[in-house]
Protein backbone atom coordinates (compact mmCIF):
# COMPACT_ATOMS: atom_id res chain seq x y z
CA UNK A 1 0.00 0.00 0.00
CA UNK A 2 1.38 3.42 -0.94
CA UNK A 3 2.00 5.92 1.85
CA UNK A 4 -0.75 8.26 0.63
CA UNK A 5 -3.20 5.35 0.81
CA UNK A 6 -2.05 4.59 4.39
CA UNK A 7 -2.55 8.22 5.41
CA UNK A 8 -6.04 8.43 3.89
CA UNK A 9 -7.01 5.07 5.41
CA UNK A 10 -5.88 6.28 8.84
CA UNK A 11 -7.83 9.55 8.52
CA UNK A 12 -10.95 7.72 7.31
CA UNK A 13 -10.81 5.46 10.40
CA UNK A 14 -10.73 8.52 12.67
CA UNK A 15 -7.01 8.13 13.36
CA UNK A 16 -4.33 10.66 14.23
CA UNK A 17 -1.29 11.21 12.01
CA UNK A 18 2.04 12.98 12.43
CA UNK A 19 3.03 14.66 9.17
CA UNK A 20 5.18 17.44 7.71
CA UNK A 21 3.31 20.65 6.91
CA UNK A 22 4.61 23.70 5.08
CA UNK A 23 5.43 25.16 8.48
CA UNK A 24 6.43 22.55 11.07
CA UNK A 25 5.79 18.87 11.78
CA UNK A 26 2.16 18.53 12.78
CA UNK A 27 -0.49 16.32 14.24
CA UNK A 28 -3.53 15.84 12.08
CA UNK A 29 -6.93 14.20 11.82
CA UNK A 30 -10.23 14.58 9.98
CA UNK A 31 -11.27 18.19 10.65
CA UNK A 32 -14.94 17.34 10.05
CA UNK A 33 -15.08 14.67 12.77
CA UNK A 34 -15.71 15.94 16.29
CA UNK A 35 -14.71 12.54 17.67
CA UNK A 36 -11.33 12.67 15.87
CA UNK A 37 -10.71 16.24 17.01
CA UNK A 38 -11.49 15.28 20.61
CA UNK A 39 -9.09 12.34 20.31
CA UNK A 40 -6.42 14.76 19.08
CA UNK A 41 -7.03 17.04 22.08
CA UNK A 42 -6.42 14.01 24.31
CA UNK A 43 -3.23 12.93 22.50
CA UNK A 44 -1.85 16.47 22.60
CA UNK A 45 -3.01 16.95 26.21
CA UNK A 46 -4.55 20.23 25.13
CA UNK A 47 -7.73 21.68 26.65
CA UNK A 48 -10.68 21.45 24.30
CA UNK A 49 -11.17 25.20 24.77
CA UNK A 50 -8.06 25.77 22.62
CA UNK A 51 -9.04 25.03 19.00
CA UNK A 52 -6.79 23.80 16.20
CA UNK A 53 -6.00 25.10 12.71
CA UNK A 54 -7.84 23.52 9.78
CA UNK A 55 -6.00 22.91 6.49
CA UNK A 56 -7.77 23.14 3.13
CA UNK A 57 -6.14 22.88 -0.29
CA UNK A 58 -8.17 25.25 -2.48
CA UNK A 59 -10.45 28.26 -2.50
CA UNK A 60 -13.27 25.93 -3.53
CA UNK A 61 -12.78 23.80 -0.42
CA UNK A 62 -12.48 26.93 1.73
CA UNK A 63 -15.86 28.14 0.44
CA UNK A 64 -17.43 24.81 1.46
CA UNK A 65 -16.63 25.57 5.12
CA UNK A 66 -16.61 29.37 5.39
CA UNK A 67 -19.88 31.28 5.04
CA UNK A 68 -18.27 34.34 3.46
CA UNK A 69 -14.70 34.98 2.33
CA UNK A 70 -14.05 38.68 1.93
CA UNK A 71 -12.63 39.51 -1.56
CA UNK A 72 -9.54 41.09 0.05
CA UNK A 73 -8.86 37.80 1.81
CA UNK A 74 -9.27 35.84 -1.43
CA UNK A 75 -6.72 38.09 -3.11
CA UNK A 76 -4.33 37.75 -0.18
CA UNK A 77 -4.72 33.96 -0.20
CA UNK A 78 -3.98 33.74 -3.90
CA UNK A 79 -0.85 35.90 -3.82
CA UNK A 80 0.65 35.51 -0.34
CA UNK A 81 4.00 33.71 -0.54
CA UNK A 82 4.18 32.52 3.08
CA UNK A 83 1.76 30.13 4.76
CA UNK A 84 -1.25 32.18 5.84
CA UNK A 85 -3.77 31.22 8.52
CA UNK A 86 -7.00 33.23 8.56
CA UNK A 87 -9.43 33.47 11.47
CA UNK A 88 -12.99 33.16 10.11
CA UNK A 89 -16.00 34.12 12.19
CA UNK A 90 -18.69 32.27 10.27
CA UNK A 91 -18.08 28.64 9.37
CA UNK A 92 -20.25 25.66 8.53
CA UNK A 93 -19.95 21.87 8.47
CA UNK A 94 -17.16 21.87 11.07
CA UNK A 95 -17.63 20.43 14.57
CA UNK A 96 -18.22 22.80 17.48
CA UNK A 97 -15.10 21.51 19.22
CA UNK A 98 -13.04 23.31 16.54
CA UNK A 99 -14.54 26.70 17.35
CA UNK A 100 -13.02 29.20 19.73
CA UNK A 101 -14.95 30.98 22.46
CA UNK A 102 -15.79 33.58 19.81
CA UNK A 103 -17.08 30.78 17.51
CA UNK A 104 -14.28 31.49 15.03
CA UNK A 105 -12.07 28.92 13.31
CA UNK A 106 -8.49 29.26 12.05
CA UNK A 107 -8.13 27.93 8.50
CA UNK A 108 -5.02 27.79 6.30
CA UNK A 109 -5.05 27.13 2.59
CA UNK A 110 -1.94 24.99 2.27
CA UNK A 111 0.83 25.90 -0.17
CA UNK A 112 2.58 22.57 0.32
CA UNK A 113 2.21 20.01 -2.52
CA UNK A 114 2.38 17.05 -0.10
CA UNK A 115 -0.31 18.42 2.24
CA UNK A 116 -2.42 19.39 -0.75
CA UNK A 117 -2.20 15.85 -2.16
CA UNK A 118 -3.23 14.36 1.21
CA UNK A 119 -6.26 16.65 1.43
CA UNK A 120 -7.13 15.99 -2.21
CA UNK A 121 -6.97 12.21 -1.75
CA UNK A 122 -8.91 12.41 1.55
CA UNK A 123 -11.48 14.78 0.09
CA UNK A 124 -11.89 16.79 3.29
CA UNK A 125 -9.89 19.28 5.36
CA UNK A 126 -7.49 18.05 8.02
CA UNK A 127 -6.20 19.47 11.27
CA UNK A 128 -2.73 21.01 11.48
CA UNK A 129 -1.34 21.54 14.96
CA UNK A 130 2.27 21.33 16.10
CA UNK A 131 3.53 17.82 16.86
CA UNK A 132 4.15 18.37 20.54
CA UNK A 133 2.44 17.99 23.88
CA UNK A 134 0.57 21.19 24.74
CA UNK A 135 2.77 23.91 26.28
CA UNK A 136 5.98 22.13 25.18
CA UNK A 137 8.25 23.61 22.48
CA UNK A 138 7.28 22.65 18.93
CA UNK A 139 9.74 20.41 17.06
CA UNK A 140 12.05 22.10 14.55
CA UNK A 141 12.30 18.81 12.65
CA UNK A 142 11.04 15.24 12.82
CA UNK A 143 13.84 14.07 15.13
CA UNK A 144 12.73 16.50 17.85
CA UNK A 145 9.24 15.00 18.15
CA UNK A 146 8.72 13.42 21.57
CA UNK A 147 8.97 9.62 21.42
CA UNK A 148 5.86 9.19 23.59
CA UNK A 149 3.86 11.28 21.15
CA UNK A 150 5.06 9.13 18.25
CA UNK A 151 3.75 6.08 20.13
CA UNK A 152 0.28 7.58 20.67
CA UNK A 153 -0.64 8.33 17.06
CA UNK A 154 -2.05 5.92 14.50
CA UNK A 155 0.34 6.70 11.64
CA UNK A 156 3.67 8.51 11.29
CA UNK A 157 4.30 9.85 7.79
CA UNK A 158 7.70 8.92 6.34
CA UNK A 159 7.85 11.84 3.89
CA UNK A 160 10.56 14.42 4.83
CA UNK A 161 11.63 12.68 8.05
CA UNK A 162 15.29 13.23 7.19
CA UNK A 163 14.92 16.95 6.45
CA UNK A 164 16.59 19.21 8.98
CA UNK A 165 15.36 22.47 7.50
CA UNK A 166 13.50 24.71 9.91
CA UNK A 167 10.31 26.44 8.80
CA UNK A 168 8.60 29.44 10.32
CA UNK A 169 5.04 29.31 11.68
CA UNK A 170 2.33 30.75 9.45
CA UNK A 171 1.26 34.37 9.31
CA UNK A 172 -2.09 34.78 11.11
CA UNK A 173 -4.69 37.36 10.05
CA UNK A 174 -8.34 38.18 10.52
CA UNK A 175 -10.77 40.71 9.13
CA UNK A 176 -11.71 43.45 11.58
CA UNK A 177 -15.29 44.60 12.08
CA UNK A 178 -14.37 47.45 9.71
CA UNK A 179 -13.32 44.98 6.96
CA UNK A 180 -9.62 45.72 7.45
CA UNK A 181 -6.93 43.07 7.69
CA UNK A 182 -5.46 42.63 11.16
CA UNK A 183 -2.15 40.78 11.29
CA UNK A 184 -2.01 38.79 14.55
CA UNK A 185 1.31 37.05 13.80
CA UNK A 186 3.79 37.99 11.09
Amino acid sequence: MLELDQIVHTLQRGGIIIYPTETIWGLGCDATSGKSVEKLHSVKKRPSTRPFTVLVNSLEMLHEYVVEVHPRLETLLLYHQRPLTVIYNQVRSLPKVLRSDRQSVAIRMTLDPFCSSVIDAFGKPIIATSANISEQPFPANFHQIDYQLLQQVDYVVKHKQESLSRQDPSVVVRMSDKAELEFLRT
